[in-house]
This record gives structure tokens, C-alpha cells and sequence, in this order.
């Protein structure tokens, strides 16, 4: 049968006769020592305690810093990649929203169409891919991407008039500009 140690003991370390002549040695010896050399010598420790502390502290806020930059590369990779597969997605969500267009035109029954355009609306909600509402606004450049011009002097200068292929926004990024026509007051008069 195997002893079972028991936690509560106190382990016990003796202590050789060279130990102890050792110990009373440099006891002697540090008795021998001034006070100021051992306060030269306790300053001495203090610095280099000091100096290693300093150290840590760096080699802490370099693992910290690395650590974010790391974590905020991942991240950048990662909305990349959902990025542009959400791209190709949008291709292929243009081409069911167009043919539901057309199939409802043509007084065709929508209801698969519908469902899956509904399917696809949540998955773009569930990777927070939402669209860019341009109708009626002012042309912003980091949003819109304007493709045609028309005259209208009864609404405001870069008023959008038209979207002509939806936007979308992906992590507070513009994934895909909307295209959109704007207005302008009157149109330019050579002379």
C-alpha cells in the first residue's frame, strides 16, 4: 500500500554542518560591513530592483501592443474575406431582385422569389451587411458613386434623383458604392 502524503505537514529542511558554517560566515562578514557600505549596497539592489521593474513594464506594454495590433489584423483579414464573398453574394441577390421585378411585371407568382430574397436579407443582416438609402439624398462621394447628370432647377444641387444599383455597408465600410444619378441647377453655358 502507497504512503498518502498529508498536506497539513510542514516539509522540514535541515541544515548540514557546511551550511551552517557558511551561514555564520556570512553573517560575520556582513556584521564586518559599515553602514554606509551596506546602504550603498541596498541602493545598489534598489536600482537594479528599479531597472528590471522598468524592464517588465516595457516588455509588458510591447506584448500588449502586439497583442491589439494582432487581434485588429484578424479582425481586418476576417472582414475582408466576409467582404468579398458578400460582393459575389450581392451579384447574385441584384440578379433575384431583377427578376422578381420582372416576374411581377408579368403578373407571375413571386412567392418563392420572395422567400428566398427573404432568406438572403437575413443573412446579410446577420453579417450586419446593410444597404446604403440614397433616393432623395444629397450625393455623398463616400457612399454614392454618380454615373449620370440631369437638370432640375425645382431641387437642390447633387440632389439623387435615381439609384440605379443599391450600396451596401459592411462594419461601418462602404463595400459597394451606390450608383445613383444626381441633379444639377442648370446646365453650363459656354460663351
Amino acid at each position: 500500500m502507497s504512503e498518502e502524503k498529508n498536506s497539513e505537514e510542514i516539509p522540514i529542511h535541515v541544515i548540514s554542518d557546511d551550511e551552517e558554517n557558511n551561514f555564520e560566515l556570512n553573517t560575520k562578514n556582513s556584521q564586518k560591513l559599515s553602514t554606509d557600505e551596506l546602504e550603498n549596497l541596498l541602493a545598489l539592489e534598489q536600482q537594479k530592483v528599479f531597472d528590471y521593474e522598468e524592464k517588465i513594464k516595457h516588455v509588458l506594454a510591447d506584448y500588449q501592443n502586439l497583442n491589439r495590433k494582432t487581434q485588429s489584423d484578424i479582425a481586418k483579414g476576417v472582414n475582408s474575406k466576409i467582404d468579398e464573398f458578400m460582393l459575389e453574394f450581392l451579384k447574385i441577390y441584384d440578379d433575384f431582385v431583377r427578376a422578381k421585378e420582372i416576374f411581377s411585371q408579368s403578373k407571375i407568382d413571386t412567392a418563392g422569389l420572395n422567400s428566398i430574397l427573404k432568406n438572403m436579407d437575413s443573412l446579410l443582416a446577420k453579417y450586419n451587411v446593410t444597404p446604403i438609402d440614397a433616393l432623395g439624398e444629397i450625393f455623398d462621394p463616400n457612399l454614392h458613386e454618380a454615373i449620370s447628370i440631369i437638370t432640375d432647377p425645382e431641387l437642390d444641387e447633387n440632389t439623387i434623383t435615381k439609384e440605379i444599383r443599391k450600396g451596401y455597408i459592411s462594419h461601418e465600410r462602404v463595400i459597394r458604392p451606390t450608383l445613383v444619378e444626381i441633379t444639377k441647377k442648370d446646365e453650363m453655358k459656354y460663351g
